[in-house]
C-alpha cells in the first residue's frame, strides 16, 4: 500500500510498504476514505517530539470503511467508520473513569519506559505519533490496522460527506473538550490563544456552551477571519498589547478562562520565545511555552486554565507565582475522544456543528510532502488539509472559507 512516512525534520515521503494484517482478535483494518494533517502533525514535522524512527508511518485523523475484522471486533465489514486517535481499551481503570486517553493497556510494555522516564507514568497509545506512545502505523495511508476496534471507532450513515464527520478523529472532540475543561459560566469571557482548528473548534464550542464573550489571538489574518465568522472578538498579538487589550475588553478584571490551543511551538518575537525556540532547536529545552505565559498572566484571579496545545517535555520560567497566587484551575491532557463522539455526531446531523468551515485544500495522499511543506510554512493560507488515498495526484484544490 502508499504511506506517508516520516524520514527526518522536513522529510517526509510518499512510500509502498506492507500492507496491515489483523494482530489481536479485537483488530479491523480499515481502507481509508479520507485523512487530514493535524497541528500536532507539525512538531513531528518539525522533529521536536522523541521517538520517531524513519519508515514510521505519520497520521492520526483517519475514516475509511472496514475491510477486515479479528473474531472479538464488533465492527462488521463494509461499516463506515471515524477512528479516535487516541487508542484505548475499553477496561483499564482510566478508561473506566471516562479518561480514554489515559489508557493503561494500549501501550505495549516494551514502548513504555521512554514515557514512564520523563512523565512518571506510561502514556497511552495514539496512532502515527511516534514510538513513545507505541509505534502504532498511523492513517495517512491507503489502510489502517485499528486495535480495540470495538472500543475506539464510531459507525457513520452513509450519505453523510466526509469532510463533514472526519474531524470527530481529533480536532473536533479537543476543541470541545478544551471548552469543557474551562467549566463556563453564563457571562463568562474565554480567551483562546491560537486560531488553528483546533482553537477556531474551541472557539465554535465555547460559544455553543453559553461564553458571553470569546476572544481569540493569533496574526494570521486568514485564520482571525475565521474566527471573526464564528462570532469571537478578536486580538491581533502583532498589532496590539494582548494583556492591556484582555483587561480593556473584561472591564479589568481578567478573562474567566484561557485556552491555550498553541502548544509547545508558539510564534513571535517575545523574548522568552526567541529564547525557548533557541533552545528547542538546539535540544536544550523541548517546549516553547510563550503562549501558555501569557495565558496564565492574563487569566483573572480564581480563573479557569485548559491547555489543549501539545507539549513534550521540559519548560523554562513558568510563571508559577502567577498560577499560585492567582488561585487558578488548570486543566490538560490528551482528549478523551470516544468520550465524545457520540454526541458531537448528533450535533453534527442536527446542523448545531459545522465542521467543513476551516478546510482550506484537498489533496490526494500522493501530494502529501506538499501538503506539509505548505500547511508548515503557509498556514494563514493553508488552514487544514485533507487528503484522499487512491486519488490522481492533482493541484491543490481550495476550500470554501464560509
Amino acid at each position: 500500500m502508499r504511506a506517508l512516512t516520516w524520514h527526518g525534520k522536513h522529510d517526509v515521503r510518499v512510500d509502498t510498504v506492507p500492507d496491515p494484517q489483523i494482530v489481536n482478535p479485537r483488530d479491523a483494518i480499515i481502507e481509508v476514505t479520507a485523512t487530514a494533517i493535524c497541528g500536532s502533525d507539525l512538531h513531528l514535522y518539525d522533529a521536536v517530539i522523541p521517538g520517531l524512527q524513519p519508515g514510521d508511518i505519520l497520521g492520526h485523523e483517519f475514516m475509511g470503511r472496514v475491510v477486515e475484522t479479528g473474531p472479538k471486533s464488533t465492527l462488521k465489514k463494509g461499516d463506515r467508520v471515524v477512528v479516535p486517535f487516541t487508542i484505548s481499551c475499553g477496561a483499564c481503570f482510566f478508561c473506566g473513569q471516562g479518561q480514554f486517553s489515559a489508557c493503561d493497556n494500549s501501550n505495549p510494555v516494551e514502548k513504555q519506559e521512554a514515557s514512564e522516564l520523563l512523565y512518571g507514568h506510561a502514556v497511552s497509545g495514539l496512532f502515527g505519533y511516534s514510538h513513545m506512545t507505541g509505534g502504532y502505523p498511523g492513517g495517512q495511508a491507503e489502510y489502517v490496522r485499528v486495535p480495540f476496534s470495538d472500543v475506539g471507532p464510531i459507525v457513520i450513515p452513509d450519505g453523510i460527506p466526509d469532510e463533514q464527520v472526519l474531524f470527530l478523529s481529533d480536532i473536533m472532540p479537543t476543541g470541545w473538550m478544551a471548552a469543557e475543561n474551562c467549566d463556563i459560566q453564563p457571562g463568562d469571557t474565554v480567551a483562546v490563544w491560537g486560531c488553528g482548528p483546533v482553537g477556531l473548534f474551541a472557539i465554535q464550542s465555547a460559544l455553543l456552551m453559553g461564553a458571553h464573550q470569546v476572544i481569540a489571538i493569533d496574526h494570521y489574518p486568514g485564520r482571525l477571519d475565521l474566527a471573526r465568522g464564528l462570532g469571537a472578538k478578536v486580538i491581533d498579538y502583532t498589532q496590539t498589547h494582548v494583556l492591556e487589550a484582555l483587561m480593556e475588553m473584561t472591564g479589568g478584571i481578567g478573562p474567566d478562562a484561557v485556552i491555550d490551543a498553541v502548544g509547545m511551538e508558539s510564534h513571535g518575537f517575545a523574548p522568552d520565545r526567541i529564547m525557548d525556540a533557541v533552545k528547542q532547536k538546539i535540544g536544550v529545552g523541548a517546549d516553547n511555552i510563550h503562549a501558555l505565559r501569557m495565558a496564565l498572566m492574563a487569566v483573572r484571579k480564581g480563573g479557569r486554565v485548559s491547555i489543549p496545545g501539545v507539549y513534550g517535555g521540559m519548560a523554562d520560567k513558568f510563571p508559577m507565582g502567577a498560577l499560585m497566587e492567582k488561585g487558578l484551575q488548570v486543566r490538560t491532557g490528551q482528549t478523551h475522544v470516544q468520550k465524545y463522539t457520540r454526541e458531537l455526531l448528533h450535533r453534527i446531523l442536527e446542523g448545531e456543528i459545522d465542521t467543513t468551515f476551516l478546510i482550506s485544500h484537498r489533496l490526494s495522499l500522493e501530494d502529501a510532502p506538499t501538503g506539509y511543506r505548505n500547511f508548515h510554512g503557509k498556514q494563514n493560507e493553508w488552514t487544514k488539509v485533507v487528503m484522499t488515498p487512491g486519488a490522481a495526484s492533482s493541484p491543490a484544490q481550495g476550500g470554501d472559507h464560509g
